[in-house]
């Protein structure tokens, strides 16, 4: 037996000649080379859905329930950066690294979907297209630009993701051999930088704006949104010049703590370009009116239609759309009130602190009324930004809305967030008194049935959206030119004009004049707006990194809000219900040094030649 399945074996394995495909072949034409680029998307992390509940805020913006401590959100608050890497994860939870088959990019398996073994995968992938590109000789030059482009766009896409995180390394722009030693030095953060702008800059000079407007899309018409173009790169090339430009990166490479100004003007140059192109109406790219804003983050019923509109940029594809309906949905939610998960993520005091008045002003003390802004600490929850109604559930939302079985507490159909609670809970319900709604309707519970496949709750957080462009460009043009009403040349509008575009989006008061007259003021009204707009969308992080804060008090506490109910409890309208001996209790410090602001390399890489540097303080 042992000798005939043996010998069966080997005439399986033996190829027969049609089945071997030449590399003349595997390239020559456009279709045969896109099959050859599509693996490259598939490297590409869904962070939101990469594992049952999944933790990707890890700035002070968030805290986790008790019931579990193998997420990385609990090992960056505990100063274990380590955490992130496989060997350190037991559980593989993390969407950077993890365990199996992890680097199998034609897995259609989430959880299979790692950031470091897949940009690794990536950059090689991507630099043998490159080294092949003289062989699609039967393809026309806009193919051969759409081939390009993509592969470009990739290689400079997957050095940026682990630069932003690590510093400086080798740039990888051709095949590396097999059988030579590895000797390519880290280069500084600036260097880097250098080089994947040169990708992404060719890449948007080849690639079109909408990919159904070519030849080759029309093959796939409606089917493009995911492809690569001239938008995704203009992107990526704006957010990467403004990452070296910003403190930490200049920091590491020139010395100074301040922006680098010539950076910041390119950064602004780039993302001026890609907003002429939108408000002209060029693109297929719109801010989702205020109305539709969730449909960003989610959507109900439609499994076919992907989260994120016309304002979503960059996303990742999607591996099983009902895998929403296990636990990402559920990692929001109280229990065992709305659901039976007990991981929880929660947004702290501290941070939604940063969800000002609907007049545009901050709150500058939460515990103290504010006659410029209007705020009351005794109605702590009326005339807030719209922003904050769309994504914080407080006391007394009305989260249940159909029935209730008779057996079952009536009073958890509103959210009892106050101190006492029956919402409050350290392990399983709300550490904070406030609860993240942002990506899951209210009807996202047992009792409403928004578990159920029927509603077909698909979640994804885009990578990159059109609003983060315009507060971006805010940031870089201000910065570049010393001033708030600094403007590139390919873009009409100001930093502060950009920033009310989004503020006039959500219906929020516009930035006031006190905030425009120097950079330091408006720098600090530009951090709250982008901390608002974007919120938990897993930014704050490399926020707080690039602009040397993830180490400063207040940025190192999480913080709980502390309150009584006061009177009669309006069920109606929460906004009126008043409260009594309101106070934030800090929950956690967060003690950090300056090695904190880099994530630790793996040990067996940096251990692989002496110029691979580890990070330091690790």
């Amino acid at each position: 037996m042992s000798l005939i399945l043996l010998s069966a074996c080997e005439d399986y394995l033996e190829r027969t000649p049609e089945s071997v495909v030449s590399p003349e072949d595997a390239f020559r034409n456009f279709v045969n080379f896109q099959g050859f680029t599509e693996e490259l998307y598939h490297c590409v992390p869904d962070f939101t859905n990469a594992y049952w509940t999944n933790s990707w805020n890890w700035g002070e913006d968030e805290i986790q329930s008790t019931a579990q401590t193998f997420h990385y959100i609990i090992k960056i608050d505990n100063g274990d950066f380590w955490g992130w890497q496989q060997q350190f994860d037991g559980w593989g939870a993390g969407w950077m690294d993890g365990n199996g088959a992890a680097a199998n990019p034609g897995s259609t398996d989430r959880m299979q979907k790692r950031l470091w073994p897949l940009g690794w995968y990536g950059i090689r992938k991507a630099n043998m297209g490159l080294e092949n590109l003289d062989k699609m000789t039967d393809a026309t030059e806009e193919e051969k630009k759409l081939i390009k482009g993509q592969l470009l766009f990739f290689r400079a896409w997957f050095h940026f993701q682990f630069m932003q995180y690590f510093g400086g390394l080798p740039y990888i722009d051709k095949v590396l051999p097999s059988d030579q030693p590895l000797r390519l030095p880290r280069l500084s953060y600036h260097e880097s930088a250098e080089r994947a702008a040169q990708d992404f800059r060719e890449a948007a000079d080849l690639l079109p704006i909408n990919w159904d407007n070519t030849t080759a899309g029309r093959r796939t018409l409606g089917k493009n949104s995911l492809r690569i173009n001239k938008i995704m790169a203009l992107g990526y090339l704006g957010k990467n010049y403004l990452w070296a430009g910003s403190p930490l990166m200049n920091k590491v490479s020139t010395g100074s703590i301040t922006y680098n100004q010539e950076l910041s003007k390119k950064a602004a140059e780039a993302f001026g370009e890609l907003l002429t192109l939108v408000e002209s109406g060029q693109t297929q790219y719109a801010l989702v009116p205020f109305a539709n804003y969730s449909s960003n983050f989610y959507t109900q019923g439609q499994n076919w239609l992907m989260p994120g509109s016309t304002e979503a940029i960059f996303r990742a594809p999607t591996w099983g759309a009902n895998n929403s309906n296990w636990n990402t949905s559920k990692q929001y939610q109280p229990s065992p009130h709305l659901t039976d998960e007990t991981v929880k993520f929660l947004p702290t005091s501290n941070y939604v602190n940063n969800y000002g008045m609907a007049n545009g002003l901050p709150i500058p003390d939460i515990t103290k009324p504010d006659a410029e802004s209007g705020y009351d600490p005794e109605y702590p929850w009326r005339g807030r930004d719209p922003r904050f109604y769309n994504d914080i559930v407080y006391d007394g939302v009305k989260v249940v809305q159909g029935s209730l079985p008779a057996n079952v507490d009536q009073s958890i159909r509103y959210a009892n967030l106050f101190t006492s609670g029956n919402y409050r809970n350290v392990n399983s319900g709300s550490r904070t008194g406030y609860l993240n709604y942002k990506f899951i309707p209210l009807k996202a519970n047992r009792y409403d049935g928004g578990f159920d496949y029927g509603n077909s709750l698909h979640i994804k957080i885009p990578y990159m959206r059109l609003a983060d462009i315009y507060i971006m460009y805010a940031e870089a043009a201000a910065q570049g030119f010393n001033d708030p009403t600094g403007k590139s040349s390919s873009f009409t509008k100001n930093a502060v004009e950009a920033l009310n575009v989004i503020r006039d989006r959500a219906g929020v008061g516009r930035i006031a004049a006190k905030y425009q007259g120097s950079l330091e003021a408006f720098m600090e009204e530009l951090r709250r707006e982008r901390a608002v707009e974007l919120s938990f969308e897993g930014h704050r992080f490399n926020d707080l990194r690039r602009w040397l804060l993830l180490i400063q008090s207040p940025y190192t506490l999480k913080k709980s809000i502390e309150f009584d109910r006061v009177g009669t409890f309006n069920t109606t309208d929460p906004k009126q219900n008043r409260v009594a001996n309101l106070r934030e209790v800090v929950i956690l410090e967060r003690r950090f040094t300056e090695k904190h602001y880099w994530l630790p390399l793996k040990n067996a890489d940096v251990n692989m030649y002496l110029e691979f540097s580890q990070n330091p303080g690790w």
